[in-house]
């Protein structure tokens, strides 16, 4: 295929414009979308266009706006059903739920961020839940860090030289601290985080690992702050990294007899919680 001006590819634009709609707004229009991406207008409209024709977006005429349409509704789900990630996870993620009555979430590394393949809803009548398949930033929240801690060195370089925007009060957005915090969460083992991405809430992560002990994904457990609080973390722990591991050697094909395990955390040591530091508790 012929290459455009500055090297990308027809293909390339394609999947920019799609890849749009996964951590953007619901809906966008072609001034917008091509400043996003640095395009002209005529080649937006263009793709736009064809995409529509195939049912991948759709033309709301009020708002003159685009938005993801049913072909593209319809590739997600099957991506989803199809992931083995999710379908190894799942009955980890049943016994998370059951042991410690909140949402257990796993999610997987997609380029420039992760997504939440599947969740299973908490048991208390107030309770958290998740946008499964919607593509977020790694350096909000406890999954998308963990997810970035056991990246490889180039994968946390480029991800630190983006835009880091504020998604609440609670985001670090500053490259230096969030280096530092990626270094203590790959020391613990896991992560933790509190009204990062979404005040009032917490949560509880730790990696999936791929080849070369590189995250694919995360498994994590969420919930509102008033019930997780930091003893309550500290707690959760052990049973988040089991469940992480039991993941990471199904996905390797290592059976792990004997069910969950349950190791210690990496605090136990000193009885702190996993937020606390020389006695200063972190909100993150």
């Amino acid at each position: 295929m012929p290459e455009a001006t500055g090297g990308t590819s027809s293909s390339e634009r394609v999947a920019d414009i799609l890849l749009l709609f996964s951590d953007g707004p619901r809906t966008i229009g072609v001034t917008r979308a091509a400043r996003e991406l640095g395009l002209s207008k005529a080649v937006v409209h263009r793709i736009l266009q064809s995409l529509t024709g195939r049912g991948l977006v759709a033309y709301d005429a009020a708002s003159r706006e685009y938005g993801l349409g049913p072909a593209a509704a319809s590739l997600g789900s099957r991506a989803l059903r199809d992931s083995d990630l999710r379908a190894v996870a799942l009955p980890h993620l049943v016994d998370l739920r059951d042991r410690l009555h909140e949402t257990a979430t796993v999610s997987a590394k997609v380029p420039g961020g992760r997504l939440f393949l599947d969740q299973v809803v908490g048991a208390h009548e107030i309770t958290m839940s998740v946008e499964v398949g919607r593509r977020l930033p790694l350096h909000a929240g406890a999954v998308g860090k963990c997810i970035l801690a056991f990246s490889t060195p180039d994968e946390i370089d480029l991800a630190l030289s983006r835009d880091l925007r504020a998604v609440t009060q609670a985001t670090v957005v500053d490259p230096d601290r969030l280096r530092a915090e990626l270094a203590r969460i790959r020391a613990d083992g896991h992560a933790a985080s509190v009204g990062e991405r979404e005040a009032g809430a917490a949560s509880v992560a730790a990696p999936v690992l791929g080849r070369a002990d590189v995250a694919v994904g995360a498994v994590s457990v969420c919930g509102p702050r008033f019930r997780l609080t930091d003893e309550r973390i500290a707690a959760v722990v052990p049973d988040v990294v089991a469940a992480a591991t039991l993941v990471t050697d199904a996905l390797a094909g290592r059976a792990t007899p004997g069910g969950p395990r349950r190791p210690a955390g990496p605090d136990s040591a000193t009885g702190r919680s996993p937020l606390d530091r020389d006695g200063q508790s972190l909100t993150f």
